[in-house]
C-alpha cells in the first residue's frame, strides 16, 4: 500500500533522512524503529508531507504523493497522529474529532459546521474507543492518556486507508498502554493497514507483522520480529542488546 523510495532529507549538512527505502503492505501492521536521532519520525514528516523530502518518492496504492499537500494526502487515504497532541484546548473532545472529517470541497460551505452525520459517526468512534464519557469536555480538561486517545479518534474520523502512529503509547500507563494495543489490533482485523514508530520494543515485538529498522537516516535491516530480533547489526549497533535481553 505504501512505498518509500530512496528518501532524504537534509537540514544542511545535517542528514536526517538518507535514502530511506521500504514497503508497508496492505493490512500490515509495520514498525519502524531504531534509536533517538535514527530519522524515523522525520520520515514520518515526510511520509505524511508536514515536512517537504529534499528528495525521493512516497507512492500510496500505486499513486505517487510527496508532491501533495498534507490535506491532499489525507483526502487519499494516508493520516497520522504526532508525539506531542495538537488537540484544540477551548473545544469539546467530539468536537475535536468532528474537526478532521473529510473536506467536501465547496460544498462543504453550504453545509452546517457539524451536520449531524458527522456527530453520529464521531460519537460511534469515541464508543468504539470507549471514551464516550469524556465526549463534551475541553480539550484542556484531559489527561494526557485522555488526549492520546482523543487524537487516536479523531485519526479515524477521515476514513483512512493507512494509519501513521507516532509513539501512540509514549508515556502512558501499563493499562492504557494494552488498551491501545487492542484498539490497533481490532482495527487491523477490520484491514486497517498501520505505519508506527514507537520505543517500547515488547509491544513492537508483539503487535508487528513486519519491522524496519532506521539508523543514521538509512534502513539497516527489514522483517519480520524474529528477524530483526536476531540481526547482528541491529542488535550490536543500534539497540545495544535490548532485544537480546528480551529474548532471554
Amino acid at each position: 500500500m505504501l512505498e518509500v523510495k530512496n528518501l532524504c532529507k537534509y537540514y544542511g549538512g545535517i542528514k536526517a533522512v538518507d535514502g530511506a527505502t521500504f514497503e508497508v503492505e496492505k493490512g500490515s501492521i509495520t514498525a519502524l524503529i531504531g534509536p533517538n536521532g535514527a530519522g524515523k519520525t522525520t520520515a514520518f514528516n515526510c511520509i505524511s508531507r508536514t515536512v517537504t523530502p529534499t528528495s525521493g518518492e512516497v507512492w500510496l496504492d500505486g499513486e505517487r504523493i510527496d508532491h501533495l499537500r498534507p490535506h491532499k494526502i489525507t483526502g487519499k487515504g494516508l493520516t497520522r497522529t504526532f508525539q506531542i497532541s495538537r488537540s484544540l484546548a477551548d473545544m469539546t473532545v467530539v468536537e475535536n474529532v468532528i474537526v478532521q472529517s473529510k473536506v467536501n470541497g465547496i460544498r462543504g460551505l453550504f453545509s452546517p459546521a457539524i451536520t449531524a452525520e458527522e456527530k453520529d459517526k464521531a460519537m460511534a468512534i469515541l464508543d468504539f474507543l470507549g471514551i464516550t464519557r469524556i465526549a463534551y469536555e475541553d480539550g484542556y480538561n484531559l489527561s494526557y492518556g485522555q488526549k492520546k486517545l482523543m487524537d487516536f479518534a479523531a485519526l479515524l474520523m477521515s476514513d483512512p486507508k493507512i494509519i501513521l502512529l507516532d509513539e501512540p503509547a509514549g508515556g502512558v500507563n501499563p493499562s492504557l498502554m494494552e488498551e491501545i494495543v487492542g484498539h490497533i489490533q481490532a482495527l487491523n482485523e477490520k484491514g486497517m493497514t498501520v505505519l508506527i514508530v514507537e520505543h517500547n520494543m515488547d509491544l513492537i515485538m508483539r503487535l508487528s507483522h513486519k519491522i524496519v529498522v532506521m539508523g543514521q537516516g538509512k534502513v539497516i535491516c527489514a522483517g519480520t520480529p524474529e528477524i530483526v530480533r536476531n540481526d547482528p547489526a541491529v542488535l550490536d549497533a543500534y539497540l545495544g542488546g535490548v532485544l537480546e535481553a528480551e529474548a532471554a
